[in-house]
């Protein structure tokens, strides 16, 4: 495409003032009344997706975890919010996050995301602010990294990643991994300094709709380092292994 000079410029406005001056006067017609609307190409949209609801059974207390994150916004811009956390046995709610973000397209496929995260549990609770990055890496892999700051200035971090393996267009299983990292110490939040936790797990949903799908699945866990420490000298466990029911849907 040939480049628009700021000779060319000036002409297409005068055009465009003169079309407006004509079309006042009547002397040039305005579309008829009847014709359908411009399309809206950037228009705001809504979405939720609770991809992970499920319950846990496992050695010692069984754990009820949730894992939702919704958007508001278009292509380039949006309103992000993420939630996540685990309740034990009797409603005791064992570990509770919310996060709110901006979030900016950089990418065909890759989301900047910045704001704040707020930390109900463990205890004691804390507020930290967030920058990460989300998307799909090549391979089809789901991707979300993220580096949080809190209030005192310690730093940490959460990788997690995905991949759906399809075996028809309804029967989908997806491995996913997930671990933690902290630059500090914080034996009262039972964390460690270097990397906290691995997670892996393994579920096989059934998409009754692309919106609802109950799955099943196995997951496994095991404290790190100086983490691993922490919960040896608290006699807690410092490898677990569960059996996971659980709904995926979204909106």
């Amino acid at each position: 495409m040939r480049p628009v000079t700021s000779g060319s410029a000036v002409m297409l406005l005068s055009f465009a003032l003169v079309r407006g001056a004509l079309a006042q006067q009547g002397e040039f017609p305005l579309p008829p009344k009847d014709w359908a609307p411009p399309v809206h190409d950037r228009p705001v949209i809504p979405f939720l997706l609770v991809d992970r609801l499920e319950q846990r059974w496992q050695k010692g207390n069984d754990l009820r975890v949730w894992d939702a994150q919704g958007w508001v916004g278009g292509d380039y811009d949006k309103l992000w919010f993420k939630s996540e956390g685990e309740d034990e046995k009797g409603g005791r709610t064992a570990q509770a996050s919310v996060e709110a973000l901006y979030a900016r397209l950089i990418s065909p496929f890759w989301y900047l995301q910045g704001g704040v995260r707020y930390e109900e549990r463990p205890s004691p609770s804390r507020s930290s602010l967030a920058l990460g990055v989300q998307g799909l890496a090549p391979y089809w892999f789901d991707v979300e990294a993220t580096t949080y700051l809190d209030e005192k200035g310690k730093l940490s971090a959460r990788f997690e990643a995905e991949y759906d393996f399809l075996f028809t267009q309804r029967l989908i299983l997806q491995p996913r991994a997930e671990t933690t990292f902290a630059a500090y110490s914080e034996p009262e939040r039972g964390v460690g300094q270097g990397f906290n936790n691995l997670e892996l797990g393994l579920r096989l949903r059934y998409e009754i709709r692309r919106q609802l799908a109950p799955y099943i699945g196995v997951t496994w866990s095991r404290k790190l380092g100086d983490t691993a420490d922490i919960a040896r000298r608290a006699n807690t466990e410092v490898s677990e292994k569960a059996l996971v029911a659980g709904l995926r849907v979204w909106f």
